[in-house]
């Protein structure tokens, strides 16, 4: 049995724009994906317990690398640049999609995309086309639903049904709540990046 990962113990690696530039390891790869501003590097900051290792920005599309954080040496933690950023040109807009497309085409080390979207809001059309992308590349869509603290509790089953319907998330599909305001997600997402690296599968009361 591999031992277990301390995710206190986490570094900012480097940020890369091609594949000449991504970290020269073996050490398997989890990546985060979603619209500018939906809270990436916050959920990373929260699951590693650290304030500003990534970088939290007010302003959407302000990141524009590939982020890596190497955790305790067993894996890596990579931070996608959001998309949907309206203030992009189309050049900006094209490198962006051919950076991630190659990253998740001709990574080997790559062992899962995970998306965030925002718990208020019925995913995007660009949502939905990353939740495509993800599941040509991987044998299933795990999706975080970022916010939810600012939603009223009446309002999480309903706002999770929403999500489901509209990614048409399936049986082997994840949904995980997740808020950074409180611990509503945390466990469930290092208990999934613990078992994914083990190679084991989730367990089935995990999925919604």
């Amino acid at each position: 049995m591999q031992p277990n990962i301390n995710f206190h113990n986490a570094t900012f690696e480097k940020s890369a724009v091609s594949k000449e530039q991504y970290p020269k390891s073996d050490m398997l790869e989890f990546a985060f994906a979603g619209r500018s501003n939906v809270g990436k590097s916050s959920l990373i900051n929260k699951i590693l317990n650290r304030k500003s290792l990534a970088r939290v920005s007010g302003t959407p599309g302000k990141t524009i690398t590939i982020n890596f954080y190497n955790i305790d040496n067993k894996i890596y933690m990579v931070d996608l640049p959001g998309y949907g950023y309206a203030k992009r040109s189309k050049e900006e807009i094209a490198k962006w999609g051919d950076m991630i497309e190659d990253y998740l085409a001709n990574r080997d080390q790559l062992v899962q995309t995970i998306l965030l979207v925002d718990s208020r809001h019925t995913p995007t059309e660009q949502d939905v086309q990353m939740a495509d992308w993800i599941r040509h590349y991987h044998d299933s869509l795990i999706v975080i639903a970022t916010k939810t603290d600012k939603l009223k509790k009446r309002e999480v089953e309903e706002r999770m049904e929403d999500i489901i319907n509209t990614l048409q998330l399936g049986e082997d599909d994840i949904l995980v709540p997740f808020s950074t305001a409180d611990e509503d997600g945390r466990m469930t997402v290092i208990d999934m990046l613990q078992m994914m690296r083990a190679g084991e599968l989730v367990p089935y009361d995990e999925k919604l």
